[in-house]
């Protein structure tokens, strides 16, 4: 259990902790000069079961308080500490709130230098005590008279604190491996070395880690825990791990840093979160409000961009988006602290729903939806509720990694939902059973309607289909939709367009003749520079009119294009020139090329080649830049073959 001192400046915090474990926390030479905490300090108390107490100094003083909020993140259970000649005073009280804002929900009240003053004081601070933590997290909390000098109390509060970590037991390790970085430093013939507290997870010699928000890449050569070796740590120990790798020295790595599990390596600087601000704000939050934003041990710029029509006053609490100056490593429902920006105040603090929030539309009635189903603690709740508000579509990876659930958590997710699940590279999208089956039916409906429309068309080009349905599905698990068992006997993809499957062109016997004489002249060794219809229309001794008609009901069926006017290729051609033109861009630099590169390979001459990259660009094949071109990823399959 990691217990967090919390307190004004020169009530007796290091003191206390020495009178408790035997160790000095104040560990830098200016802090022993001057007397006052700067730095965060470590001690740790063997317990008689075993287990080890680990205690964090933080300083009091008005100007460290950044140090404090470093040092509260993670911590199990809050020591407070107030001086019974002092009383409140200001860090008593700012303190007291970060401890709230932290969501630090357990501790004891530590009334040192009990031995000076009479006990007609020790009552009026412990009423003072009461007045401030009512309606806090530590409102209730028992108060313990101690005195470091002469031992008063020191045992009584040893044995509570160890009888809560008793009762508290180990925190739940079952998450992927979290380590909120607030020290690093250098051991001769050690190497580098990073401490903090482990906010979920396991760690364990030889693992391979990522430091985020950087994304070096290392490897765990040992562990400490609780100032001992160990071969693994765990959520909750203080750890000191020694990392070697690529790239990995001291100055490569910064306090606020964290080492995860290199799944988590995700860094944002745009949040959606929940925010309260402090009763004592005296001017209220307004839109683009800058502040300091505390998580973990990281400190960086911030604004606050507010989600609704008012400024946020004070003691009130709302949905907003924090804006970052640079990423940090976040964990969804992490806490965090604001603080202004001359570092004199705590503004206020919440914390984290949304890690990947979009810069625009972040205000609609669905974002809102969005943030209520991701404020949901329990994942699989906050999962189901997920599914069933727009899009109606999530990652089940992306959830995990945001949350830092462990695959077993995953799975369990997965078993208790049975969602429908498309995996697409590294996505899991999953829809609910219930708005699934509405989108297999939308999709039915969509087509029928669409042939009722369009009975001279093969179909409607996939893209377009996609952007019509809801759940809108990303496009690489859209085209695995449709081969759902669900739907693939209804359905029927060529190439890149999407019909029902009762659905089909067929020429008359009169036709198919003639496509049969037609169809030689735009292949073979001219098919990237087929005859026109007048052309052919002569050498066939044919009427114009009737080339062109067939010609036109051969585009219908997709078994041509026609690129300009009266001038087809077949639909093989078109995939094969699709083909070359990716080829191009492939070797080309930055994926752009020119029409006259296009052309060589094809060996048509210019004003063929420039019609073909003309009609690419109307179908979305390429992007015309100028006299540049580059090819579209999600329409290269556009004149693809038939496929059921």
């Amino acid at each position: 259990m990691i217990v967090g001192t919390a307190g004004h400046i020169d009530h007796g915090k290091t003191s206390l902790v020495k009178a408790l474990t035997g160790v000095d926390g104040d560990r830098l030479k200016e802090e022993k000069t001057r007397g006052i905490t700067i730095d965060l300090g470590f001690a740790y108390l063997p317990s008689e079961d075993g287990s080890i107490l680990g205690f964090i100094d933080v300083p009091g003083h008005e100007r460290f308080v950044h140090t404090m909020v470093a040092g509260a993140s993670g911590i199990d259970i809050a020591l407070l500490v107030v001086a019974a000649d002092d009383g409140v005073m200001p860090q008593t009280l700012e303190h007291l709130a970060i401890l709230d804002l932290l969501g630090v929900g357990r501790g004891l009240i530590a009334l040192t230098k009990a031995d000076r003053v009479p006990a007609g004081r020790l009552a009026e601070v412990s009423t003072q005590i009461r007045q401030a933590t009512a309606g806090t997290a530590l409102d209730g909390a028992d108060i313990l008279p101690v005195s470091s000098v002469s031992g008063l109390g020191i045992d009584v509060l040893r044995e509570r604190l160890c009888s809560e970590a008793r009762r508290r037991g180990e925190r739940a390790a079952d998450g992927r491996f979290r380590l909120a970085v607030d020290r690093v430093f250098t051991l001769p013939g050690i190497g580098v070395t990073v401490t903090g507290t482990v906010l979920s997870g396991v760690v364990a010699v030889k693992d391979v880690v990522r430091l985020s928000p950087s994304g070096l890449t290392a490897r765990v050569r040992s562990v400490h825990a609780q100032n001992r070796p160990v071969e693994y740590g765990r959520a909750g120990d203080r750890c000191a791990l020694n990392l070697a790798g690529e790239g990995i020295a001291k100055l490569a790595i910064h306090r606020g840093d964290m080492v995860v599990d290199p799944s988590l390596h995700e860094p944002t600087d745009r949040i959606d979160a929940r925010l309260h601000v402090l009763p004592g704000e005296p001017k209220p939050i307004g839109q683009w409000f800058p502040a300091r934003l505390h998580h973990g041990a990281a400190e960086v710029g911030a604004r606050i961009v507010l989600l609704e029509d008012t400024p946020l006053s004070a003691g009130g609490s709302a949905d907003v988006q924090l804006v970052l100056s640079r990423p940090i490593a976040a964990t969804a429902l992490d806490r965090f602290v604001l603080r202004d920006v001359s570092a004199q105040r705590t503004i206020g603090g919440g914390h984290f729903l949304d890690l990947r929030a979009p810069p625009r539309q972040r205000r609609t009635l669905e974002r809102a939806a969005l943030r209520a189903a991701l404020s949901i603690g329990e994942p699989h709740a906050a999962f189901a509720a997920l599914l069933d508000v727009p899009p109606f579509a999530w990652d089940l990876s992306a959830f995990a990694r945001d949350r830092a659930l462990s695959a077993t958590k995953l799975e369990a997710i997965v078993t208790t939902l049975t969602p429908v699940i498309f995996a697409a590279g590294e996505e899991r999208i999953a829809i609910n059973p219930a708005h699934w089956q509405a989108f297999v039916a939308a999709l039915i409906e969509h087509l029928t309607a669409f042939h009722a429309a369009h009975p001279d068309l093969q179909g409607i080009g996939r893209e377009k289909l996609r952007l019509a349905l809801q759940p809108r599905l990303p496009a690489a698990a859209f085209a695995l939709a449709l081969q759902h068992a669900d739907v693939a006997g209804s359905v029927a993809r060529d190439g890149a367009f999407v019909r029902l499957a009762t659905h089909a062109l067929q020429m008359s016997p009169e036709h198919e003749a003639s496509w049969q004489k037609i169809s030689p002249w735009l292949d073979g060794d001219v098919r990237f520079r087929p005859p026109r219809v007048r052309d052919i229309a002569t050498a066939l001794a044919r009427p114009e009119s009737e080339i062109r008609r067939l010609m036109k009901l051969s585009a219908r069926m997709g078994l041509v294009d026609e690129v300009a006017h009266d001038h087809f290729f077949l639909r093989t051609t078109m995939n094969e020139m699709v083909g070359i033109a990716a080829d191009v861009a492939a070797q080309a630099t930055d994926g752009r090329f020119t029409a006259a590169q296009f052309r060589d390979r094809l060996d048509n001459g210019r004003k063929v080649a420039i019609q073909i990259l003309e009609f690419f660009d109307r179908q979305g094949v390429t992007l015309n830049h100028g006299t540049l071109r580059r090819i579209r990823p999600q329409y290269i399959d556009l004149f693809g073959a038939t496929s059921p």
